[in-house]
């Protein structure tokens, strides 16, 4: 049974199924009104584009004194400048050193540190050959005692001939490279006495 609504001023007679469609497409109607692109239309100007609106000419402004690019507030001094807050380098490491942590480290060193220092760390690698200046060895007093903090900074300022690897290492890869700088020292000063007793047979033999 189809049922009916009765608008009396006009002595029309509708389907109130036909009233529900009205209703539902006055809504959609509503809905659609704000899909339009008035922000994509409205005038504006992009980056690196001229504008005669600045005296230089250029729609792109320089960046106001401090600005910190979104996802780089870097408010920890320890892990993002390795200093403590008397700008001192860290003694400790500000990430937990784990296996995985070491074999990251290992293969950042292979990759940006190896070509100068080698993969021993000993100074002699790929550049030696080819007649460059020979980096000093990890395994001298001065940088097997260095603290962490120290080869934060060098990895991420440079020192010396050696330039500036922040925009090429992050700064957690930079911690992982200096946990596996770290494991190198241990591992070419260490004793057979340093050696847990599981592996000490094992080396004992091989020794034979």
């Amino acid at each position: 049974m189809v049922r009916f609504i009765v608008l009396k001023s006009f002595s029309i007679h509708y389907p109130l199924s036909t009233i529900y469609y009205l209703l539902i497409l006055t809504a959609c109607l509503l809905l659609l009104s704000g899909c339009w692109y008035d922000m994509r239309q409205q005038a504006k100007v992009k980056p690196l584009e001229s504008s005669d609106f600045f005296l230089d000419g250029q729609a792109s402004r320089p960046l106001l004194p401090d600005t910190v690019a979104r996802g780089h507030l870097d408010l920890d001094k320890a892990m993002y400048q390795g200093m403590n807050e008397d700008d001192t380098p860290v003694d400790a490491f500000p990430i937990e050193i784990t296996r995985e942590v070491l074999e990251r480290g290992r293969q950042q060193y292979d990759i940006f540190c190896s070509p100068c220092h080698s993969r021993l760390g000993n100074g002699q690698g790929m550049i030696v050959r080819r007649g460059f200046k020979a980096p000093p060895s990890f395994h001298i007093d001065r940088l097997r005692d260095a603290p962490p903090g120290y080869y934060y900074d060098v990895i991420t300022n440079g020192f010396g001939v050696m330039y500036s690897y922040a925009s090429r290492v992050p700064p957690e890869d930079r911690w992982t490279i200096i946990a596996y700088i770290k494991a190198l020292q241990l591992s070419q000063n260490a004793t057979i006495d340093d050696v847990p007793p599981d592996q000490r047979r094992k080396l004992e033999e091989l020794g034979q």
